[in-house]
């Protein structure tokens, strides 16, 4: 596999495996697109 076919891969993955809604505790319980948010608002 080519690196731009490694590049989609990984990204098809992120898009629709990882759930952006979903709370985590690391976070202190807000999800990844609120906890980007806060620190890039910051």
């Amino acid at each position: 596999p080519s690196k731009a076919a490694a590049h989609a891969a990984i990204f098809e993955w992120v898009e629709s495996w990882y759930n952006l809604k979903r709370l985590h505790s690391s976070l202190g319980y807000r999800t990844p697109a609120d906890y980007e948010a806060a620190a890039t608002a910051a």
